[in-house]
């Protein structure tokens, strides 16, 4: 069974926790447990997404979208969508940075990762999370 879920939140760093609790229920109520590693790695995967928008956005964008779908298979889709058209990458980071961490750990923790170009509405960042074995 698919199930998706989309939702709309005001560009501000208090949305970063708001994501994290909304995917976390909606995953809660299509019966994903509280600590199961896969559902604790889509929340991951939400926060650093939406704050990346939060912190690197469109200075005029007010909100950002948030979906979440839960796949056939058990995996489950992430997607975090704005207005920018700038592609975000993975950089080289340094040791003693305090940024620029958040793609690598998209990469680490995501089955596959990318950037959906919505023409000229912006961007979609999207990570895949497998289904637990």
């Amino acid at each position: 069974m698919l199930r998706r879920n989309a939702f709309r939140l005001p560009r501000h760093p208090a949305s970063v926790g708001l994501a994290r609790r909304r995917v976390r229920d909606h995953l809660a109520d299509w019966g994903h447990r509280s600590g199961d590693p896969a559902l604790e790695d889509v929340v991951l995967l939400v926060s650093e997404l939406a704050t990346n928008v939060v912190r690197h956005g469109p200075l005029l964008e007010r909100e950002f979208e948030v979906a979440v779908t839960a796949l056939a298979d058990g995996s489950c889709l992430v997607e975090v969508s704005d207005e920018g058209r700038h592609e975000p990458r993975l950089r080289l980071v340094r040791d003693g940075d305090e940024t620029g961490r958040g793609l690598h750990l998209v990469a680490a923790v995501a089955a596959a990762w990318g950037v959906w170009s919505r023409g000229g509405h912006g961007k979609t960042v999207w990570a895949l999370v497998s289904a637990p074995a």
